[in-house]
C-alpha cells in the first residue's frame, strides 16, 4: 500500500488543499478512485475517517481524501482550526470550486496513470459534504458514481431565514457557533449566506439530484440528530438511480467520535463500509 499524507494542492482560491492518498499495490486489474469530502466543522483526518478510508483501499480502491481550502486548518496544521479567519470566509462555492480543482488534479497528474482508472471516479461526502458532493456529480461528466453519508438535503433551510439569529447574523456581518470540542467560538461571516443567494439554483441539492443520471448510493442513520433521516428519505425520491440504506441505532458520524485513536471501526461504520464496497463493485462504470 503506497500512501502520500498531507500532499499540498494549490487551491483555486489562493489557499491550499491539504490531500492524502491511498494506493492499494499495483495490480493486473484497474483501481477505481473513490473522493472523500468532509463535513462542516470537519476535516479529512476527524475521528475514524482514516480507517474507514484504509479499509476502502484494502478492498481495492485509490482513496482521496482532503481538507477544503477555507476549512479552517492549514498546511502545517491540517488538524482542527487553527486558521478561524478563513473558515470565516469559506462557502459552498468555494468547495465545489476545491472539489473540482481536485479531480482535474486527477486527470492532471501521472500519479494516476494505469492501473488507476481516472475515468472511474466516486465521490463521498458526509454531511455537508455529501450535498457538495451531490452537485458536483451532477454538474461533472467525470464523476461516475455518487455516494452520500448522512448528508443534508437542503441547503437553504439550515439558513433558517427570517429567524432572529438570521436577522442579527445579516445587521452584525458575523455569527459565531460553539465548537463544543475545541470550545472555539467560530466565526461565519455573511458572506457565506451572499454567496449562496448568488448561486441559489445551482446550490439546490434536489435539482441537482433530479437530474442526476448516476449510481447513487445514501446511507443515513436512524438516529441521526444533526441532520433528520428524512433527509436521505428525501434524496432517495429525487435520485433516480439511488439505493438507501438505513443503519439503525447509528447517530451522524456512525458511532465514530474525534480523536478516534483506536485501530478497530465502530460497527455501524464498518456497516457503512460494507455498504460502499458492495455498492462500488456493483456500479463500477
Amino acid at each position: 500500500m503506497k500512501q502520500i499524507k498531507n500532499y499540498v494542492l494549490a487551491g483555486p482560491h489562493g489557499r491550499p488543499i491539504v490531500t492524502d492518498v491511498i494506493l492499494p499495490e499495483k495490480t493486473l486489474s484497474s483501481i477505481p478512485i473513490v473522493v472523500f469530502c468532509h463535513g462542516y466543522k470537519g476535516f479529512k483526518d476527524w475521528g475514524a475517517w482514516n480507517q474507514m478510508t484504509m479499509n476502502l483501499a484494502n478492498s481495492g480502491f485509490c482513496i482521496i481524501k482532503f481538507n477544503f481550502s477555507f476549512n479552517g486548518g492549514t498546511a502545517e496544521q491540517p488538524i482542527d482550526f487553527p486558521d478561524l479567519e478563513a473558515f470565516a470566509n469559506n462557502n459552498y462555492s468555494k468547495e465545489l470550486d476545491d472539489l473540482k480543482q481536485v479531480i482535474d488534479w486527477i486527470y492532471a497528474d501521472p500519479l494516476f496513470d494505469h492501473p488507476v482508472d481516472r475515468t472511474n471516479i466516486c465521490v463521498m461526502g458526509h454531511s455537508r459534504g455529501g450535498g457538495i458532493a451531490a452537485i458536483a456529480a451532477s454538474e461533472d461528466d467525470r464523476i461516475k458514481q455518487l455516494i452520500t453519508l448522512a448528508a443534508v438535503s437542503d441547503f437553504e433551510s439550515r439558513f433558517e431565514i427570517g429567524s432572529e439569529t438570521f436577522k442579527k447574523w445579516e445587521e452584525k456581518g458575523v455569527k459565531y457557533v460553539l465548537n463544543g470540542r475545541t470550545k472555539q467560538q467560530m466565526p461565519h461571516y455573511f458572506q457565506f449566506f451572499e454567496d449562496f443567494l448568488t448561486h441559489r439554483d445551482r446550490l439546490n441539492i434536489k435539482r441537482a439530484l433530479t437530474g442526476l443520471d448516476k449510481p447513487h448510493l445514501i446511507i443515513h442513520g436512524d438516529a441521526d440528530t444533526s441532520v433528520s433521516i428524512e433527509a436521505g428519505h428525501d434524496m432517495a425520491k429525487w435520485s433516480k438511480h439511488s439505493e438507501l440504506k438505513i443503519i439503525k441505532g447509528a447517530d451522524h458520524v456512525f458511532g465514530s467520535s474525534h480523536p478516534w485513536g483506536k485501530d478497530s471501526i465502530p460497527i455501524q461504520l464498518q456497516q457503512v463500509i460494507g455498504y460502499a464496497v458492495g455498492f462500488l463493485k456493483t456500479n463500477l462504470a
